[in-house]
């Protein structure tokens, strides 16, 4: 499947179907315990990421691609980052802005569209947390040769990694497939991908986080 048509699955999937799951999976409000333990990983891998990063980010440009509901964003642009924050979904940047705090709104610049897009500009870090999820190979590899050229410092993401359980929920999502199930992720054995990776620029594990059904892993790639 092409990068276009998963894109476009992905859009609509955000945008129209799970706009409101995904506004209460990344709020405090009451969810199902499945779910809590996706916002626990979650949580677990932001945190991860932020880790990565510099603790002072004050002057820095960073992209935040794939915000979804802002709470990275959020984060770095406390940390003094000039964010600008893209995603597909204009819905979720709704949620996102009506959620950034007065404190540092000035900071975070919000943009519908390709997180890849070079229009965007250059930046001193980009962070992709779960954005990648839904690609294959070669679609990360050319994604992030794009970035590589207009980065100066990292590029943080994240890839489902190839175990049992999320290679069942593959082949049963190829099997399966329903029109209002999330786009399926393609699990990838993230040792192989950095070494693909590697000519774009020194390739780092960040590490994996598995809360319940979340389970995701990162990378570092630095141009």
């Amino acid at each position: 499947m092409s990068y276009e048509i998963t894109r476009s699955r992905v859009e609509t999937y955000f945008d129209r179907t799970a706009t409101a799951t995904w506004a209460a999976l990344t709020s405090d409000a009451p969810v199902s315990r499945i779910r809590e333990t996706v916002r626990a990983g979650r949580d677990a891998m932001r945190a991860r990421l932020l880790g990565a990063l510099p603790e002072d980010l004050s002057g820095a440009r960073v992209l935040d691609a794939g915000c979804g509901a802002g709470q990275m964003s959020a984060e770095l642009a406390a940390r003094g980052a000039e964010v600008v924050a893209v995603d597909l979904s204009p819905q979720l940047l709704q949620v996102a802005e009506a959620r950034l705090p007065d404190t540092v709104r000035s900071r975070v610049r919000f943009v519908a569209g390709d997180m890849t897009a070079p229009e965007l500009g250059r930046f001193d870090h980009v962070v992709a947390m779960d954005s990648l999820i839904y690609y294959r190979a070669g679609d990360i590899d050319a994604r992030l040769s794009g970035l590589a050229q207009r980065a100066n410092g990292s590029i943080l993401f994240t890839v489902a990694p190839r175990t049992t359980l999320l290679m069942g929920m593959w082949y049963a999502g190829k099997l399966f497939p329903r029109g209002d199930r999330s786009p399926v992720m393609v699990p990838h054995a993230p040792r192989a991908l950095a070494r693909r990776l590697a000519g774009h620029g020194a390739v780092r594990d960040v590490g994996r986080v598995s809360s319940g059904f979340y389970i995701s892993h990162a990378l570092e790639v630095r141009p």
